[in-house]
């Protein structure tokens, strides 16, 4: 059985510039109340911005289509999908269209900054990212003192 999130937020935006930094605040707002760490807060942010600009910025939306970020709230994690809902799809081939969604994406980055990230499409590209909260800001799979070898 699928892990149900424990709250969800959803927010559409249009996809004009102006409009990224509402992500941006949604998503820090979130982060913040599940306490995640000053710097994770900062990672999302980054990671949304640039997942909500990349969509801003595909050529075939011309301003005039709307980004969704849904927010998935669980215990230990926060995931978010960010979709760009074209309005142009039926114009383009499918591969043209995966070509020029993934030209922008600064996927590299967004993967530095995030634990998961997936690219999907259904509807619109879905870029989900998910960042772990992190006990007493250690990182799981870090070694304890004890652990390391001794000379």
């Amino acid at each position: 059985m699928k892990e149900q999130p424990l709250d969800l937020v959803n927010l559409v935006i249009p996809a004009k510039t102006d409009f990224v930094s509402i992500a941006r605040l949604a998503v820090s707002g979130i982060a913040n109340r599940m306490g995640f760490s000053y710097d994770d807060i900062e990672d999302l942010k980054l990671a949304v911005s640039e997942a909500c600009t990349n969509a801003v910025d595909a050529q075939y939306t011309n301003g005039e289509g709307d980004i969704k970020v849904c927010c998935n709230i669980f215990s230990n994690r926060l995931e978010i999908e960010v979709t760009d809902q074209c309005v142009n799809e039926q114009d383009l081939e499918n591969e043209e269209l995966k070509t020029l969604r993934e030209q922008g994406l600064e996927l590299y980055f967004i993967e530095s900054l995030m634990d998961q990230v997936d690219v999907q499409e259904k509807g619109g590209v879905v870029v989900k990212l998910t960042k772990f909260i992190k006990e007493n800001g250690v990182e799981e799979h870090a070694g304890s003192p004890a652990s390391y070898p001794t000379r």
